[in-house]
């Protein structure tokens, strides 16, 4: 069944199509489950099968992370692309796939803009970190959006969400980004603690937004849906 809604975003107004492959609160309580333990999985290879974590060998941990998130994102995301009558679900998994190293390539120039180290020493920390990154924050826009530049505007620009699925890659996605920015204010204390090396305490950081932009994308989604079965009622 097909129903449409007109909305207003941006001063103007849409008419949306809302079809079947739209998220409903349970599908995004079950993408953001499944990349919580994606993310759960890829820890405890970490630490009990090569034996690392962040602190102790932040390069393969966070390869670790990047090899399991990454594939994990895409392949959930991609289920839920815009235009599903024109857009199949390898198309969709190949956009995630080719936004990979775009995202990657972002998060690495703005780490360094904002004053992450540059040198062979931190090279590989520097591109396992930016992969993760573009797993929480890129690759979903790019799995769900493909190329629409005005919706990966209106996503990342203007942060004006409109759907479930806006929701879905914007909440975890900017969360992921404050954290990452909340997670580097330990780095230039004089500490000296082994943690605040780049990009560890970075990591935490944006592990922890991810994790609570998605626990919010799934408490707004709940809420506004137990609204609409009220109007309905």
């Amino acid at each position: 069944m097909v129903k449409e809604k007109v909305v207003v975003a941006g001063g103007t107004s849409k008419k949306a199509r809302i079809t079947g492959n739209d998220a409903s609160a349970m599908g995004a309580i079950l993408v953001h489950l499944m990349c919580a333990l994606g993310l759960g999985i890829a820890v405890w290879v970490s630490q009990s099968v090569e034996s690392v974590s962040l602190i102790s060998d932040p390069v393969r941990t966070l390869c670790v992370i990047s090899a399991i998130q990454c594939p994990t994102v895409i392949l959930l995301f991609s289920l839920y692309r815009r235009n599903p009558q024109t857009c199949s679900y390898l198309r969709a998994v190949i956009r995630g796939a080719l936004v990979l190293p775009v995202g990657a390539l972002a998060n690495a120039l703005g780490a360094i803009a904002l004053g992450a180290p540059v040198g062979t020493q931190y090279l590989w920390r520097t591109i396992w970190w930016s992969c993760m990154m573009s797993a929480f924050t890129f690759v979903p826009a790019g799995s769900v959006f493909g190329s629409s530049w005005c919706d990966w505007q209106r996503i990342f620009a203007y942060t004006k969400p409109v759907w479930f699925l806006d929701y879905m890659v914007c909440l975890p996605a900017h969360g992921a980004i404050v954290g990452a920015w909340f997670g580097a204010w330990p780095m230039p204390l004089d500490w000296e603690r082994p943690w605040q090396d780049w990009p560890i305490c970075v990591s935490y950081g944006a592990v922890l937004g991810y994790l609570l932009g998605m626990f919010a994308c799934v408490g707004f989604i709940s809420h506004h849906n137990r609204q609409q079965l009220y109007k309905v009622d």
